[in-house]
Parts: structure tokens; sequence; C-alpha cells
């Protein structure tokens, strides 16, 4: 009796260990404004159901502590994955932000971003946290939970292995941040590089004019109303790449399985 509750202790406390990590390193769950006990508390629920519907499959352990320890590291290495594989798209479109505004002149208005502190853009910031808002808005946190639990499925507790499909992915995935930020910042930066050229116009034809100084505020502006214009655009744009990080976490899951 005493071996199979040390067994389910040990089940348990691996599972909580892939999914406290998940957490620790996916957007959202990872700002500090989760508080830590409600982090803890939720990634213990959902370790308990998953505990439950894998039970039954596990076979019996013949553990000592070094194979505690060394499947405790593949267990936070598979929920680190997991959950870091989310912030491509984030940064992506956080990064998009970063260049709108050192177009519009506001590379030096920068914020303090609570959740990472970290500061960074002001448009940045507005974008990353609008994105956030539409991550919930789809139910995006359902994507990392339900991830989590096929994971145990295909990569059972102690199977986790850095192979070299997941290497390559995870590298894909990392160049597709700036893919992201030039696509979603395109629109911007192209209006912006007419405004440059007449800026240069300007200043040939009229030499005593201050033209930095005084399109300044007009670059501004116009950068302001043409967010304000495309903003529907903005949204349908990162609803879509939002949409795609399941299935991204899916084939991260499956490269794991390789």
């Amino acid at each position: 009796m005493t071996n199979i509750l040390v067994g389910d202790f040990i089940l348990l406390l691996l599972v909580f260990l892939r999914i406290i990590s998940a957490f620790l390193a996916a957007p959202i769950f990872s700002d500090e404004s989760f508080p830590a006990v409600a982090k803890i508390f939720l990634a213990f629920v959902i370790s308990y159901i998953v505990f439950l519907t894998i039970k039954a499959n596990t076979t019996a352990f013949q553990f000592n502590i070094w194979w505690l320890f060394l499947n405790a590291i593949k267990e936070i290495a598979t929920g680190l994955v997991l959950g870091f594989s989310l912030n491509f798209v984030f940064s992506g479109i956080q990064y998009a932000g970063t260049l709108i505004g050192f177009d519009m002149g506001l590379s030096m208005a920068e914020v303090l971003n609570p959740g990472s502190q970290s500061q960074n853009n002001i448009i940045g910031e507005i974008l990353y946290f609008s994105a956030i808002l539409i991550f919930f808005m789809i139910n995006g946190h359902h994507y990392l939970i339900r991830a989590l639990a096929l994971t145990f499925k295909v990569v059972p507790i102690g199977s986790f292995t850095m192979s070299l499909p997941l290497h390559l992915l995870l590298v894909k995935m990392a160049g597709s941040v700036f893919i992201i930020a030039v696509k979603i910042a395109s629109p911007i930066m192209v209006s912006f590089f007419l405004i440059h050229i007449a800026e240069g116009i300007i200043a040939k034809v009229i030499p005593q004019m201050q033209v930095f100084f005084v399109t300044q505020p007009i670059k501004i502006g116009a950068g302001l109303l043409l967010l304000v214009s495309i903003a529907p655009i903005y949204v349908y744009v990162i609803k879509n790449l939002l949409k795609t990080c399941e299935d991204d976490l899916y084939s991260i899951i499956k490269a794991m399985a390789t």
C-alpha cells in the first residue's frame, strides 16, 4: 500500500513539474501580474485531472533518486519548450509595434510592461495587450491546456528528447518572429517611406526649413490615424496568427515524439 501511494505521489509530482514549467514559460501565465499562488493552484488542479487520466495507463515505476532527478529535468524541459513556443507570435506582434513606433518617431517614448518588468515602445505595448485581449476572446489559453494534456499521451513521462526535428522546428518558429513583425508593420512602414521621400524633397527645395522639426507632429498624427483606420485589419490578422498557435503546439508535440 505504501509503495502504491509513493508511486502515485511521484507520478503526480512529475505531471505537476511539466505543467507548472509550461505556465512559467508561456505568455500571460508567466506574467508577474498573474499571482504565483494562483499559478500553482491552477497547475495543481490541472495536474490532478491529468494524473487521474494517465494513472491507469502507467506501469509501476522502478525509481531511485537519480531516476527521479533525471525525469524531473526531462519534465521541466518538456513544459518549458511547450510554453516558450507560444511566445514567438506575441514577440513578433510586439516587435511590429516597435517598428511602427520607430517610424512614427516614438522610439524614445517607452513604457513599463508590468507583466514582464521590461520597457518597450508604446506602440509595441498597445499591440501586445491587444493581442492578449484577442487571445482570450478566442479562448487561446485553452490551447496550452489541451496541448499539455495531449503531451502525456504522445510524450509519456520521462521520454522527452531534444531531437533534430524539434530543434529545427524551434529555429523555424524563432525565425518567423521577424516575418510576422514585417507583415504587420508593412502598411505603416510603406506609408512612412513615402513620407520620408516627401521630407527629402521638401528639404532639397526649401533648405532653410527645419523639415524634421516641422514634420514630426505630422508623422505622429498620421501614424495614429493610419493605426486607427487599419485597426479592423490588424484585429483580423492578429486573430488568425493566434489561431495558428494551436497548430504550432501540435507540431511541437509531434516533433517531441520523433
